[in-house]
């Protein structure tokens, strides 16, 4: 096995927050490489979003999901502009479309001013019809900071900072094993498989942002105990697009259902919009490279009734199978959502390491925050 020597820090895994996180640490000066398994950056969890700015209004007050999705809002939206990444703050619409689901909008209300949201305004059924013509609903909440992003160019743009900050992509590079250091100033050992065939490198340094791989990763990593090793749970949400143009210039998204948000009504920034994603779990022990990315079109019944309970004009077919996506979930059904994990040296006691395991929504969102705070977890 080839040995190519040893770098300051080594990040698992091209996603949005794998490089959100490399790039942080390239702007502190250290040598930084990025490990990809497949062939491009963002081709597993970060390419199939709902490209959402998500405000932070669900998440219980002090989770990590909290407190960096309403950070990273901020951050990501100042980086947007900074760096020219197409966005829109397009604003959103939470919508209770029956009588029952005041309470539950209401309690959201205040979960999202505990949180520091503090821009929502209250709207009767009639004021939010005022806004949006088409939708039906008995009342709403209006968080005018959600928004759209092009996740793509965001990737790109954070791969460009890296990269001018003296940072590497290294594509087609599938880390098969984490070794511990022999002592804490040692370096971590890595062995990764080319396509040129098996490698060995050392890091100082190492993330893991390897999203739906990244509970194996923890199992290829020496010395972690079983507390550190979490199994996930994958949950499946598919898409369907709408054919011709939507009358809507919000979001307009459900009550939140488990495992997700429910069937919710975003744009892109060409103003297409999509429907999606559903909940659909998937057999447990299930590895990534057996997921299966199809969309059913037999969803698309289920798919069309939910979202006549806010839009009821919704015409006949007009829903097309889109795309899907998978969530790494550290939950499973019918449990409360679990929040993320975040773990560097002080939670698993080895040196140099720092974890971060069910970045599934808001990760997006909160990618910048992410990354400030597993770089800080890395001295």
């Amino acid at each position: 096995m080839e040995d190519l020597g040893q770098v300051d820090a080594v990040v698992v895994g091209a996603g949005v927050i794998g490089l959100a996180a490399a790039r942080a640490l390239a702007l502190r000066g250290l040598e930084t490489l990025v490990l990809e398994r497949s062939g491009q950056i963002g081709s597993g969890i970060s390419s199939r979003s709902s490209e959402v700015i998500h405000a932070g209004l669900y998440y219980p007050t002090g989770s990590l999901k909290a407190q960096l999705c309403v950070r990273g809002k901020a951050l990501l939206y100042d980086y947007c502009r900074s760096r020219s990444v197409a966005h829109r703050a397009c604003g959103k619409l939470l919508v209770a479309s029956d009588p029952a689901q005041l309470p539950q909008l209401q309690a959201l209300a205040a979960q999202a001013e505990a949180n520091g949201v503090l821009d929502l305004q209250w709207l009767s059924g009639a004021q939010a019809q005022a806004l949006e013509p088409a939708l039906r609903c008995h009342a709403a909440l209006l968080s005018p900071n959600t928004g759209i992003v092009d996740s793509h160019g965001l990737m790109l743009a954070l791969q460009g900072d890296l990269e001018a900050a003296g940072g590497q992509v290294v594509l087609n590079s599938q880390v098969t094993a984490l070794r511990r250091p022999a002592s804490a100033a040692a370096p971590w050992r890595l062995e990764v498989q080319t396509d040129a065939g098996p490698v060995a490198l050392a890091a100082a340094r190492v993330i893991n942002a390897a999203g739906l791989w990244a509970a194996e990763l923890a199992q290829q990593t020496q010395d972690l105990t079983p507390a550190h090793r979490p199994g996930l749970r994958y949950c499946k949400g598919s898409y369907f697009a709408l054919s011709g143009r939507a009358p809507f210039r919000h979001l307009i998204y459900p009550m939140p259902q488990v495992g997700g948000l429910g069937v919710h009504l975003t744009l892109d920034l060409a103003g297409q919009a999509r429907f999606g994603p559903d909940v659909e779990w998937l057999a447990p022990g299930l590895s990534p490279e057996q997921l299966d990315y199809r969309v059913d079109a037999q969803r698309a019944p289920a798919f069309a009734a939910e979202v006549r309970r806010y839009w009821p004009d919704l015409p006949e077919g007009a829903l097309q199978p889109a795309y899907s996506g998978v969530r790494p979930k550290l939950s499973g059904p019918g449990e409360a959502a679990a929040d993320f994990r975040i773990e560097g040296p002080a939670e698993h006691g080895l040196p140099g390491l720092v974890q971060l395991l069910g970045m599934e929504s808001p990760g997006l969102s909160s990618c910048l925050a992410v990354a400030q705070r597993a770089s800080e977890l890395l001295s």
